[in-house]
C-alpha cells in the first residue's frame, strides 16, 4: 500500500492506494480505525479492483484544523483533489466508482452517495451507520443542550457509568453495547476522541428517504453486508432500509459479530464489490 497526504486548507488528509484493477472503490473505515483497515482487500484485488482508502478526520495520519464540522462538500473536494492527485485513466471525471463504507464509514458513504449519485457506480455497506438515526447521537450532537451534557459527560462521567452499571445489573441494556459504551467512556483519551469525532463529525447525516429516491433514479446496485451476531448495529436496518428498493438491493447476513471488515470475511466482501 502506498501512503499519503492531501493538503487540504489548514489541514492534511490521510489516504492509502493499493491494487492494479480497472473498477475504483473509493472506501471508509469505521470509528477508530483508518485505512488500514482494507490492507488485507490487496491480496484479493487482482487485477479487477483499485482501491482508494482515505483516513476520515481525527483518525491516524488526518488532521483536521479547520473551525468548522467537516462536512459533506469538503469530502466531495478532498475526493476530487485526490483523484487529479492519483492522476490515472481510473480517476477521470467521466469514470464512475464504487464506495465501500464499513459502520462509521458507511454513513460516510451514503451521505457522499447523496450528494453525488452520477457518479457512483455501486454502494457496498458493511454494517453501516447511518441507516437509523442514534438517539444518542442526535441528542449529543445535533442541539445545544445535548453537546453541554455530553460535552460535561466526557469530563466527569462518573454518573453516566453508574447508570449504566445499574441498567446492566437489572438487564436493561444489552451486554454488548454495555461493553461498547464503557470501553469508550472508561478512559480520559477515549472520551476526547469520542467527543471531538462525534462533533467534528456532526454535520455527516444522510437523507435516507432521498437517497433511496436516488438509488432507484440512477439503478443503483446496493450491497448489504451484517454480522448474524452484531448487538452494535442490527440486521433488521438494513431489511427496512431495503423496503421500496427491493430490486437494487441485496442484504447478505454472516458468520461474525460487529467487525464485519475482516480478512476472515474477504469473500463475502469481494462477492459483494463483484455483485
Amino acid at each position: 500500500m502506498l501512503p499519503a497526504q492531501l493538503p487540504y486548507k489548514n489541514s492534511f488528509i490521510g489516504y492509502q492506494c493499493f491494487g492494479s484493477g480497472s473498477k475504483l472503490v473509493l472506501c471508509f473505515h469505521g470509528y477508530g480505525e483508518s485505512s488500514d483497515a482494507f490492507s488485507f482487500l490487496k491480496k484479493y484485488a487482482g487485477n479487477e479492483f483499485s482501491f482508494i482508502a482515505i483516513n476520515l478526520p481525527f483518525h491516524r495520519t488526518t488532521k483536521w484544523n479547520e473551525d468548522l464540522a467537516f462536512a459533506i462538500d469538503d469530502l466531495r473536494q478532498i475526493i476530487e483533489q485526490i483523484l487529479e492527485a492519483e492522476n490515472t485513466t481510473l480517476t477521470k471525471p467521466e469514470k464512475k466508482f464504487s464506495l465501500l463504507g464499513f459502520s462509521l464509514g458507511g454513513r460516510i458513504a451514503l451521505h457522499l452517495y447523496q450528494a453525488i449519485p452520477n457518479r457512483i457506480e455501486k454502494l457496498v455497506l458493511l454494517a453501516p451507520d447511518g441507516l437509523k438515526v442514534n438517539g444518542w447521537y442526535w441528542l449529543a450532537t445535533q442541539t445545544w443542550a445535548g453537546n453541554k451534557l455530553f460535552a460535561l459527560t466526557m469530563k466527569k462521567p462518573g454518573w453516566f457509568l453508574g447508570m449504566l452499571k445499574l441498567m446492566n445489573r437489572f438487564n436493561l441494556i444489552n451486554a454488548s453495547i454495555f461493553k461498547f459504551v464503557t470501553y469508550y467512556i472508561g478512559d480520559a483519551t477515549v472520551r476526547q476522541q469520542l467527543y471531538t469525532r462525534w462533533t467534528g463529525l456532526r454535520k455527516i447525516k444522510p437523507n435516507i428517504r432521498k437517497i433511496k429516491k436516488q438509488i432507484t433514479a440512477y439503478n443503483t446496485p446496493v450491497q448489504l453486508v451484517y454480522g448474524r451476531h452484531d448487538r452494535i448495529i442490527l440486521s433488521s436496518t438494513g431489511e427496512k432500509f431495503r423496503n421500496e428498493i427491493e430490486n437494487n438491493c441485496t442484504l447478505t447476513i454472516i458468520p461474525s459479530g460487529h467487525q464485519v471488515l475482516h480478512e476472515k470475511h474477504a469473500v463475502e466482501i469481494m462477492q459483494s464489490l463483484k455483485a
